[in-house]
């Protein structure tokens, strides 16, 4: 008597299915990602050892396709044209693609050329670490990596101290030291948290101001992914000693009208009452 077996799979439709994939921890991965890697026709990945890796977990062997920061309107199109027969599914290294990579140019084009697009959502750093941080999530804005160099580092955080929201940042552990000593000069006062190695044995989020969390790791160099938060503005609005900070760092480039000029901007605070202030600070 024959062995009876499990029909295959069904084929997924024709399209562009986008992917959330673990961000450390491999048991996090949905049982619908699991599927539709299963079903798909090809994979667009950012880096195809890293995918590789994560299919030979779950027992799946599918077509590589790279599909990274380098990746221009050529390869966009040729990816496209093979979604109108084929399931093309998109994965990042780790965790929800579009989040801070170029994916969306993908979304976007394939949208425009009426390919169907379906999103799978899953593991996500940024929203895991505005959980665990206990920072205000009623209202908060990722930005992404601060800028590298100082002076642009600086003035993102200056452009954003109005905003009343938890700012969430990606960072690098090499950078997280200036970057700290960016916001407790920037944004003194404000309460931090650095969430790193989430989701793997040394996991950790530690909160506090800038300058605890700076002593901290000064002493105990960091490893791993992080990602940064910064804490909104009180309830009284932009502090004094906000203002003040701002006022400095934008001293350091303009002159007392002009930095009293952006800082009122970003903050909504009164412009005559700072340039006095500004004044008083030079």
């Amino acid at each position: 008597m024959s062995e009876e077996r499990d029909p295959p799979p069904e084929p997924l439709d024709a399209g562009l299915y986008i992917v959330a994939t673990p961000i450390g921890n491999l048991g996090d991965v949905t049982r619908r990602a699991v599927d539709v890697l299963g079903r798909c026709d090809a994979i667009a990945c950012e880096d195809t050892r890293v995918t590789a890796k994560l299919l030979r977990h779950l027992g799946i062997s599918k077509p590589l396709w790279r599909y990274d920061d380098h990746a221009g309107e050529r390869d966009r199109a040729k990816l496209i044209d093979s979604m109108r027969e084929r399931a093309v599914a998109l994965v990042s290294d780790a965790g929800t693609p579009l989040v801070s990579d170029p994916g969306y140019r993908l979304v976007r084009d394939a949208r425009a050329a009426g390919i169907p697009v379906t999103s799978l959502p899953g593991p996500s750093a940024p929203v895991m670490a505005l959980t665990l941080s206990g920072l205000p999530n009623d209202r908060f804005l990722f930005a992404g990596f601060l800028p590298a160099k100082d002076k642009a580092r600086r003035e993102m955080l200056a452009e954003l101290a109005g905003l009343r929201a938890t700012l969430v940042f990606f960072e690098t552990a090499p950078r997280l030291a200036k970057s700290l000593d960016a916001i407790g000069e920037t944004l003194p006062d404000r309460e931090v948290a650095v969430a790193r190695e989430l989701t793997k044995l040394y996991e950790e989020c530690r909160t506090g101001s800038a300058a605890e969390l700076a002593e901290h790791y000064a002493a105990h160099p960091p490893r791993g992914e992080i990602v940064l938060l910064v804490g909104p503005p009180g309830e009284g609005g932009t502090s004094a000693e906000d203002a003040d900070g701002l006022l400095r760092e934008a001293l350091l480039t303009h002159k007392a009208s002009q930095a009293a000029a952006a800082v009122a901007k970003a903050t909504g605070l009164d412009r005559k009452a700072l340039y006095a202030r500004a004044l008083e600070l030079k």
